[in-house]
């Protein structure tokens, strides 16, 4: 009776949001009631924000606009300054919810919300859903969107995945440009999958691994137009990370190579990246 008595009033209160427009959308918010009823479910602390959570529906199911709507103006308040601890109360309470029976539709949509209001107490969690077929995508956003604590989860992921989802997470390796990750990406690279191979070498060029430069320089010299030429933007990446650190010698080492191999017309912009790059090392 107590919870039914919470969620009929949690209800009253999610419905004193503008109605939808003939789009399905908010587009007449007003921002103090919006405030106002942001303000009583947080007040209504856990309890609240998991009835809130209870609103949300599958596609197709009924008309969750307006929770979701709080959900997202919840997650944006959390950020504010001083709300720290609120922060990280209200990334736990959604992530408590990942990977249990809620319908996988709602849980990428919470995944989302601790990619604006997640912090690194989420990062296990969202490291789980990097093994789900359906939630693997946002997960690793979301973990990047994160940062810390990110990396690790990745690494972890990728003994165990595989096809697209492997793809995504070597390329979410790159982004967040684990260097612990290095030994594995190098394995990758052999991998039959093209976009797989093209995929880890553009990580490893970004995490800036000079011990990469033999194998990226090997595999841009592949015989199809597509990997030859995407193996090679690797290669012009690494050498770039790598003047960046202050690794001159293998970064010429890149640039004299790809001066010297790159002969036809079509790549004479090959030629003058690795001519500019020298000259840059030469400074």
């Amino acid at each position: 009776m107590i919870m039914a008595k919470q969620s009929s009033a949690l209800a009253e209160i999610i419905n004193r949001l503008p109605d939808p427009d003939e789009r399905g959308l908010l587009s007449n918010i007003d921002k103090e009631t919006v405030d106002s009823v942001v303000s009583q479910i947080y007040e209504g602390g856990r309890k609240s924000l998991l009835a809130l959570i209870g609103m949300l529906l599958e596609p197709g199911r009924g008309d969750d606009v307006k929770p979701r709507y709080a959900l997202h103006c919840l997650a944006v308040q959390m950020c504010k300054p001083g709300k720290e601890k609120s922060r990280q109360a209200f990334a736990r309470t959604l992530a408590s919810q990942l990977g249990g029976n809620r319908p996988k539709s709602v849980q990428k949509y919470l995944i989302q919300q601790l990619q604006v209001a997640g912090g690194k107490e989420v990062a296990p969690e969202l490291g789980k859903m990097l093994e789900d077929e359906e939630l693997y995508e946002p997960a690793a956003q979301a973990l990047v969107a994160i940062g810390n604590g990110a990396a690790g989860q990745l690494r972890n992921a990728l003994p165990k995945i595989y096809g697209k989802m492997k793809l995504t997470i070597i390329q979410n390796l790159g982004v967040v440009r684990d260097a612990e990750s290095v030994g594995a990406l190098k394995n990758a690279v052999g991998d039959d999958d093209r976009e797989i191979r093209l995929a880890a070498g553009w990580a490893l060029a970004n995490i800036g691994d000079a011990g990469s430069v033999d194998l990226l320089l090997k595999a841009a010299n592949a015989e199809g137009t597509y990997e030859r030429v995407t193996a090679t933007k690797a290669c012009l990446l690494l050498a770039e990370r790598l003047l960046e650190a202050g690794k001159k010698e293998p970064a010429v080492k890149i640039y004299t190579n790809l001066r010297d191999t790159r002969s036809g017309p079509d790549e004479a912009y090959i030629r003058a990246a690795a001519n500019e790059g020298l000259a840059a090392a030469a400074k």
